[in-house]
């Protein structure tokens, strides 16, 4: 009987401490929170370590996380952080109960990880960047400390037992209090639980100027429009990707865990370096008064499987990149200019490699500042990102830009180059099965198989469906606007009963039809040809 009362008292401490330990990590990272809305929010410990995994995580592991949890990798990777942290925290909680100071310092020891991240980040903001990590460890380590003492921690856990023991007492040892553990434990949960409320009240006001600066964008009108959309451009096939994408339907995909909130009215873009001989600086400002090209262009990630639906088209407008570059003194590689790469940075640090010879080479490269007849989004860029028709988004679509430099692809490799994608990276020509979705069960009779394909700043001249192993046929194609957009694409097909693959390719406008050899998207797009295995009867 004795037994089982002091195993029952034995197993209830483990879980109060394990208890603590997550009270613990609630606390530290609300303190953290709390003090990353006074510093930066780009400065809390889940926001440093998540952006140094996303660093030193191999490319092909970054490919997976895409491919399987698409826009939603970022959430993922917290929701991990989170759940380690938690892990950590009743872990430390339990082992506390005998060594109450040694399981205090751990918890510190963390705050010493996450402020050695902060200053690893590329774009830390000095030794400000510490503070969160640091002050979120130490109220964590306090409130382990208090109420695992409170359960009965250390050596006086071991006193006090050996006490009970003697007297022959059943009661709980001298070092448990119940009431002042559950009162502490209930305090440490309220504040905690305050301190991030007001934490993420401060971080949306730091953000309230932003917002503001892009509430009051008054776009002009383009100098040089796009060309009306022409009819038959959009075909209405029900489950065909619509010729223009939604903003809150383009695809996302960037390393910001904290989504950069940029107030235009102090933004500034620097243009330097290799062959500039007249370095120039501009505001969001200067240039909305400058003529304005607007343009649709569909942008493809590098990361798109075939098939995938990492691809989007918009209406751009901006200012041509080229005409910036030459008012700094640059000059084409192929005019015997001295940098054969621009290197995009944007206020997160993040940096992109462009061939400075497909910036000037007449296509509609710009720096935009808006899509879709508004001021871009934040999460696309705001105030200003990079759109370059014709090249894959890792090497031509930097988003928040606040810097270009010209160098050469000898001297400097970019963030994504580091990591094992191809310098010069020309978008694939692909085609996609927008309907019928694969696995889907169809009526037997004429069924429409349509889609979409791209080749941006080649165009698409055909598309072609193949059923099973039979010929290829030739598709209905809708009108091409430009040849820096995808065209749709419709295929009246006579299914008849049983299983079927139907297969797509395009032949892009210099006549070269898209190759069947599948690669992977590393390290410079993915190419092969989309297929759906459908079901007739």
């Amino acid at each position: 009987m004795r037994v089982v009362s002091i195993n029952r008292r034995t197993v209830e401490r483990g879980a109060l401490a394990a208890a603590s330990g997550l009270l613990a990590g609630y606390a530290a990272l609300a303190a953290a929170e709390l003090t990353a809305s006074l510093v930066r929010p780009q400065a809390g410990p889940v926001t440093v370590i998540g952006g140094a995994a996303i660093d030193r995580t191999p490319a092909a592991l970054k490919d997976f996380a895409i491919r399987t949890f698409g826009e939603n990798d970022k959430l993922v990777l917290q929701l991990g952080i989170l759940a380690t942290v938690g892990l950590l925290a009743v872990l430390l909680g339990v082992f506390a109960l005998r060594h109450l100071r040694t399981g205090a310092a751990g918890v510190l020891s963390f705050g010493v990880l996450g402020a050695a991240a902060a200053l690893g980040r590329p774009d830390t903001a000095g030794a400000a960047d510490v503070l969160p990590s640091l002050v979120g460890a130490a109220a964590g380590a306090l409130v382990l400390y208090l109420l695992v003492g409170k359960v009965g921690g250390s050596t006086d856990v071991s006193t006090a037992t050996s006490a009970t023991s003697t007297s022959g007492s059943d009661g709980p040892p001298a070092a448990w209090n119940r009431r002042g553990f559950l009162l502490a434990a209930g305090v440490t949960a309220i504040a905690s639980t305050g301190a991030g409320a007001l934490g993420r009240a401060l971080t949306g006001r730091r953000g309230q100027g932003a917002t503001a600066s892009r509430a009051a964008v008054r776009l002009p009108a383009p100098a040089s429009p796009a060309a009306p959309i022409p009819a038959g451009a959009a075909l209405r096939i029900p489950g065909v990707s619509a010729f223009t994408t939604p903003n809150k339907e383009f695809y996302r995909v960037d390393t910001a865990l904290v989504v950069p909130r940029v107030d235009a009215g102090t933004w500034r873009l620097r243009i330097h370096g290799k062959g500039v001989s007249r370095p120039r600086s501009y505001s969001y400002a200067e240039l909305l008064q400058r003529p304005l090209i607007e343009r649709d262009i569909t942008l493809t990630c590098v990361s798109n499987e075939v098939g995938g639906p990492y691809a989007g088209s918009a209406r751009w407008l901006g200012v041509r990149l080229s005409d910036l570059l030459r008012e700094a003194g640059v000059q084409a590689p192929s005019r015997g200019g001295r940098a054969d790469q621009l290197i995009a940075r944007s206020v997160d640090a993040m940096t992109l490699g462009t061939p400075v010879e497909e910036v000037m080479d007449g296509r509609d490269a710009m720096l935009a500042v808006a899509m879709n007849g508004e001021p871009l989004p934040f999460e696309h860029g705001f105030p200003v990102r990079m759109v370059v028709p014709g090249l894959y988004g890792y090497v031509s679509a930097c988003k928040w830009i606040r810097e270009i430099e010209l160098t050469t692809f000898d001297s400097y490799d970019p963030y994504w180059v580091k990591r094992g994608w191809a310098r010069r990276a020309p978008v694939k020509t692909q085609a996609r099965i927008d309907t019928p979705k694969p696995f889907a069960r169809i009526a037997a009779g004429t069924v429409t198989v349509a889609g979409v394909a791209w080749a941006q700043h080649r165009g698409i001249e055909r598309v072609e469906v193949q059923v099973d192993d039979g010929p290829w046929q030739e598709a209905s194609l809708a009108a091409q606007a430009t040849t820096d957009t995808w065209r749709q694409w419709s295929f009246g097909w006579k299914a008849a009963p049983g299983g079927h693959r139907l297969t797509v390719r395009a032949t892009d406008g210099r006549g070269e039809v898209q190759t069947e050899l599948r690669t992977r998207t590393i390290p410079d797009g993915a190419s092969g040809r989309h297929g759906v295995f459908v079901t007739v009867g």
